[in-house]
């Protein structure tokens, strides 16, 4: 599967050979891929799983009120999680000689800093500014992915130097 899936993005590569190389051009798809996969989760999530309702919760230690747009965030998270993560590891991050479970951690401590960050810009632009939740989701997301590609070459899939 690997092999066919790696067939199909470089079959799209030759284009963009003079601008990116082969590496960030597989970033990107698969990264392209997950943001793609977790905006329509959030946008499902948001309007037709939760009707734009907010959640009433009941019990200890969680706010009382999860907003609608809030609760989405959490269900595309896991979603997007998921498939990044795979994708990352199978895809473009292969010479990682990090153990899988050593990755998964990392990616899992930057998805919650990017997490946190997403729902702080989130509460800001739709409850601050009054932007649209998708709308303004789509734009957190390529900002954060920005920053993230950064955060896995050189933390969470980074290539270990032998003595």
């Amino acid at each position: 599967m690997r092999k066919f899936l790696l067939k199909i993005i470089d079959f799209f590569y030759p284009p963009f050979s003079n601008w990116l190389p082969l590496h960030t051009f597989r970033y990107l798809v698969s990264g392209g891929t997950t943001a793609v996969c977790g905006i329509v989760s959030y946008y499902i999530a948001y309007n037709w799983i939760l009707h734009q309702e907010n959640i009433h919760v009941d019990f200890p230690f969680l706010p009382k009120l999860v907003t609608a747009h809030s609760a989405a965030l959490i269900i595309s998270t896991f979603i997007s999680f998921s498939i990044g993560f795979t994708l990352n590891k199978y895809l473009v991050f292969t010479k990682s000689n990090l153990k899988g479970r050593i990755q998964m951690f990392r990616y899992a401590a930057v998805l919650g800093i990017n997490f946190g960050l997403n729902l702080a810009m989130l509460k800001y632009m739709v409850e601050g500014l009054h932007f649209y939740p998708s709308i303004s989701q789509a734009f957190i997301t390529i900002t954060l992915s920005l920053c993230s590609y950064f955060l896995q070459k050189h933390f969470t899939f980074r290539v270990k130097k032998h003595p």
